[in-house]
This record gives C-alpha cells, structure tokens and sequence, in this order.
C-alpha cells in the first residue's frame, strides 16, 4: 500500500522534485496509519502483499513460457499428419486451500492452449485436453507447486 500511495502521488503530481517526494512520503506515512488504526491493516499485512506480489510476478512469468511451450504442442499436433488426435477428459485434484488459488489454477488451465477448465469443484478441476498428451501431469505440474508455494507464504 505504501508504494502504491506513493505511485499515486507523482502520478497525480505529474512530475517529481525533491520537494514533491519528500511531501509525499510524509502524506504516505500518515494515510498508512490511518489505515492501520483506523482499518484494520497491519505493517505485516504490508509485508505479506509484497511477497505474495513477487511470487505472483513470478507466476505470470511462468504462465507465459507455459503458454508458449503449449502453443508449440498444439501447433506441432495440427500440423503432423501422423498423430492421431485423441481429446480426453481428465479429473484434476489439487491440495488448494484457499478459493483464489484453485480459480487461479483453473483459468491458468483454460489460458494454456489446448486445455479448457470445464468445470470446477472444491478440489477438482474437470479439464478437456485436445491430446491425451497434453493432459500429463496436471496433478503436479508447476501452477500447482508455485500456487501451492504462495499459500504457504501466507501461513
């Protein structure tokens, strides 16, 4: 919240002196502890966002060259005139506790080309894969293990 209150002002400021910098971390500070006596919110709260923040960063990251490596499979199974494409539909159980998480782990599924989240329960994503090949290891793929990690964080 700091460093986003902290954006915000040079943002609204449109340019950044000495003299804004220095004002705004003062009315920084002063919503920020507005903020945790008057709502709830904590300097540990604060440092919590940020490590989850990164571990998100590094998620997206992932997201992406997983998103690329399954555009590659898709694009090697339409065009090989050899393989047979075989759609399956597979049950994936996951250890998620929290609802964030496992809706995370579902639209990861649906964004990596080649799969659909067809429906989702408490612990089980039902997920249609264009190839059977495509389906291995979704158990413990690495959405789960980092979305398993960011859980962790928060205990």
């Amino acid at each position: 919240m700091l460093l986003l209150f902290f954006c915000v002002w040079i943002i609204f400021n449109g340019t950044i002196t000495a003299e804004i910098a220095v004002i705004g971390a003062v009315i920084v500070l002063f919503m920020f502890a507005f903020i945790c006596r008057f709502m709830d919110y904590s300097v540990k709260q604060e440092i919590l966002l940020y490590k989850r923040s990164v571990c998100l960063l590094r998620y997206t990251f992932v997201l992406v060259m997983e998103i690329v490596k399954a555009n590659m499979a898709v694009i090697r199974l339409i065009t090989s005139s050899s393989e047979v494409v075989e759609p399956v539909m597979v049950c994936v159980r996951t250890n998620l506790k929290s609802r964030f998480c496992r809706v995370l782990l579902a639209n990861s599924i649906t964004l990596t080309p080649g799969t659909i989240t067809v429906s989702m329960d408490e612990d089980e994503c039902v997920v249609h894969c264009l190839d059977k090949s495509l389906s291995e290891g979704m158990e413990d793929s690495v959405f789960v293990k980092m979305l398993e990690k960011l859980e962790r964080i928060g205990d």
